[in-house]
């Protein structure tokens, strides 16, 4: 796969490239030089605090004594 840079130093990823690494409008990208003449770019991950909001809140609301029973219970089955 081939891009281009243009004048202003941007550059078009081709579609091709976009489809294999799953990137959406909005994706970061990470530069990293490896060498003189190699650079990889690396889509970033979400952080875990990116995914607040995406699960709706349970039903059942757990005290943490009832979460650690629970844990406690399920290692002794």
């Amino acid at each position: 796969m081939i891009a281009t840079v243009t004048s202003k130093g941007r550059v078009t990823l081709p579609a091709e490239a976009q489809k294999r690494l799953k990137l959406r409008p909005g994706t970061k990208l990470q530069f990293i030089v490896i060498n003189e003449e190699r650079l990889e770019i690396v889509p970033v991950k979400e952080t875990v605090t990116s995914l607040k909001g995406m699960a709706p809140k349970p039903d059942i609301h757990l005290s943490l004594a009832d979460m650690e029973k629970a844990v406690a219970e399920g290692a002794l089955s």
